[in-house]
C-alpha cells in the first residue's frame, strides 16, 4: 500500500535541513532521509570550478545567471542539493527565499570532493533526474575524468558522455559550445 504522506514528509524534512545553522565553510544537503554535511571545497577544487565557470559563463544565455552553492528544492521527491555551480532564470529573484524550484536549473556542476566522492558519483547521479535537472557536469580531479550526463526520464538519465582531461566537453544547449578541460588540475595522489 503506497504511503501518500511521503511528499509531507519530505516537505518537513527539508523544512528542519534549512532551518540548521551549518559551521562555517560547510553546507547541507538532503537526499531521501538523509542529511549530508559537507565541509567547504579545497583550493584544487574552486580552480578547477572557476576554468569550468568562465567558460559556461561566456556561452550562457542572457536570461540564465550562474549561482554557486545555491539549494536547489524538490520537495516531492525528498531531496535539497547543493551544486557547486547551476544556471537559474534571472526572473528566480523574484521568488526570494534562499532555495529554488530544482526543476528551474538548466544544469548542475559538481566537482568531486576527495572526501565524499559517493555523494557526487552516486547520490547525485540518482537524485539530479529525478529534480528534473537536464544537464549534470561531473568533473572528478581524483581521476583526471569529466562525464556529462544528458535527458533525464523515468527517475535516471539516458544520455552519459564520458572523457578524460584534456578532451572538449561537448556542452549541449541552451549552452551549445565546446567545455575545454585541458587546464583542469588533478588532486595530488
Amino acid at each position: 500500500m503506497a504511503d501518500f504522506r511521503i511528499p509531507e514528509r519530505h516537505a518537513q524534512l527539508l523544512e528542519y535541513a534549512q532551518s540548521l545553522t551549518p559551521p562555517s565553510g560547510w553546507k547541507i544537503e538532503v537526499s531521501g532521509d538523509e542529511i549530508i554535511m559537507m565541509a567547504g571545497p579545497s583550493v584544487i577544487h574552486q580552480r578547477n570550478l572557476l576554468i569550468v565557470r568562465e567558460q559556461f559563463d561566456t556561452h550562457r544565455p542572457g536570461d540564465l545567471m550562474p549561482s554557486e552553492n545555491t539549494d536547489l528544492a524538490s520537495p516531492n521527491v525528498g531531496k535539497l542539493r547543493n551544486p557547486d555551480l547551476t544556471y537559474i532564470p534571472v526572473a528566480v529573484v523574484e521568488l526570494g527565499g534562499n532555495d529554488v524550484p530544482a526543476e528551474l536549473a538548466a544544469i548542475a556542476v559538481e566537482i568531486v570532493s576527495p572526501s565524499n566522492p559517493e555523494n557526487d558519483l552516486v547520490g547525485k547521479v540518482r537524485d539530479y533526474p529525478l529534480m528534473d535537472i537536464p544537464l549534470y557536469l561531473l568533473v572528478d580531479p581524483r581521476e583526471a575524468a569529466i562525464t556529462l550526463y544528458s535527458e533525464p526520464g523515468d527517475g535516471r538519465y539516458h544520455r552519459q558522455w564520458n572523457g578524460k582531461f584534456g578532451d572538449t566537453v561537448p556542452i549541449p544547449e541552451p549552452f551549445g559550445f565546446g567545455l575545454v578541460t585541458a587546464g583542469l588540475v588533478r588532486y595530488p595522489v
